[in-house]
C-alpha cells in the first residue's frame, strides 16, 4: 500500500493484518520512509518490523492490488504511473467526481479523470466495482450522507432540492499532519464548524445520492474517530414511510443497519468496524424527514470501505477481513 503513515493508512494495515486472503507485500511512506512500521504505528504489533519504503511505482510493481492513501491532488499522478495490470483502490478524492469543472472548483488543479465509484450499497454499483481495475473510494462524510439519502430520493419520499445536513466528525478525519486547530488544548471541550458552505464532499454527495441541492455544515468534535450525520429533507409523500424504505433498501446489506424504532445511531457503536447505523424519524414541528447516520470515518468512511471494494475487485467474499461489531466502550 502507498501512504502507510497516515491514520487511514494505519487503519488499512490493521485490517489487512487480519485479512484471511490478503498479504501486504510493500508499504510506503514519504517523510517516514525507512522507518519501522511499529515506530510509526505502535499499535500494529503484528507487522511492527516492516520497513516503510519510498513512495514510487517500483515499490508496488509486484502487487496484485494497490491501495493509495495519499493526499488529494497526489494520488492521481501516482496512479497514472502504475502499470495497467495492477488493480487500484484510491482512498483520496482525485477520481471520485465525474465532472472536471466541479473537481477544479472544489479541489483545484487539473481533473485526473473519474473512476468507478466505490460504494457497493448503491444500486448496481457492486457489479461495477467487481468488474473494475480502478475504484475511487468514498469520502467519509459522503458515505454517511449518501447511505441516508439515496434510497429516499430514489423512492420519491423526499424533495431532492431541499436537503440539509449537519454532520460531526472526529479529528482523525483531518489527517495526521500537525495543525494548530487540532491540538488537544484547542479541540477538547469544543465543537467547531469548518469549511461552512464549501466542503469538498458536497459535489460527491450530490453526484451519488440523486439530491439536487445540499446545505452542508460540518463540525469538528473532540473525539478521535467517528461521524454522526443528521440529514433532513422535506417529504413528497408520507414521511413515515422513510424508515421502511431504508429498511427495505438495506435488508440484505452486511454492513448497513437500520436500527429498531426508538434506537439512535452512536459513533462509538461503529468504532473499529465497517458498519453504518441509520435511523429515520419525522420532525413533529416541521414535518421534515430526519435520518441520522453513524459510521467510523476510518472504517466505512475510509479503510474498511477500501477493503470491501478490494474484496469485490479480487473476487473474494465481500465481508472478508471486516467486522460489523464496534469496540465501544
Amino acid at each position: 500500500m502507498v501512504g502507510a503513515s497516515g491514520y487511514a493508512g494505519g487503519e488499512l494495515l490493521r485490517l489487512l493484518s487480519g485479512h484471511p486472503h490478503l498479504d501486504v507485500v510493500a508499504a510506503t511512506a514519504h517523510e517516514n520512509a525507512g522507518q519501522r512500521l511499529g515506530d510509526v504505528h505502535p499499535g500494529l504489533r503484528s507487522a511492527a518490523d516492516l520497513i516503510l519504503g519510498e513512495t514510487s511505482p517500483r515499490a508496488v510493481a509486484d502487487a496484485e492490488l494497490v491501495f493509495l492513501a495519499l493526499p488529494h491532488g497526489v494520488s492521481g499522478a501516482f496512479a497514472a504511473s502504475v502499470p495497467g495490470g495492477i488493480k487500484i483502490v484510491d482512498l483520496g478524492a482525485d477520481h471520485r467526481l465525474t465532472d472536471a469543472a466541479t473537481y477544479e472548483r472544489y479541489y483545484g488543479g487539473k481533473h485526473p479523470g473519474a473512476w468507478t465509484y466505490g460504494l457497493p450499497e448503491l444500486p448496481g454499483q457492486r457489479a461495477r466495482i467487481a468488474a473494475s481495475d480502478r475504484v475511487a473510494n468514498t469520502g467519509c462524510y459522503a458515505v454517511a450522507t449518501i447511505l441516508a439519502l439515496a434510497p429516499l430520493v430514489a423512492a420519491g419520499v423526499i424533495e431532492p432540492d431541499d436537503v440539509v445536513v449537519v454532520a460531526t466528525s472526529g479529528t482523525s478525519g483531518a489527517g495526521r499532519s500537525a495543525k494548530l486547530n487540532l491540538l488537544a488544548s484547542e479541540v477538547m471541550g469544543d465543537v467547531t464548524p469548518y469549511k461552512v458552505g464549501a466542503h469538498q464532499h458536497v459535489p460527491e454527495i450530490l453526484q451519488a445520492s440523486g439530491a439536487a441541492t445540499l446545505s452542508f455544515t460540518p463540525l469538528l468534535a473532540p473525539m478521535p474517530r467517528g461521524i454522526l450525520a443528521a440529514v433532513t429533507a422535506r417529504p413528497i409523500r408520507d414521511p413515515a414511510a422513510a424508515r421502511d424504505v431504508l429498511a427495505q433498501a438495506y435488508a440484505d446489506e452486511p454492513f448497513v443497519h437500520v436500527l429498531p424504532e426508538g434506537q439512535q445511531p452512536h459513533t462509538a457503536a461503529t468504532t473499529g468496524s465497517n458498519s453504518a447505523q441509520l435511523q429515520a424519524a419525522v420532525d413533529l414541528s416541521s414535518g421534515r424527514v430526519i435520518v441520522t447516520s453513524a459510521i467510523d470515518n476510518l472504517g466505512k468512511g475510509a479503510a474498511g470501505q477500501a477493503v470491501q471494494n478490494a474484496n469485490l475487485m479480487l473476487g473474494l467474499p465481500e465481508t472478508a477481513g471486516l467486522s460489523v461489531d464496534g469496540i465501544a466502550p
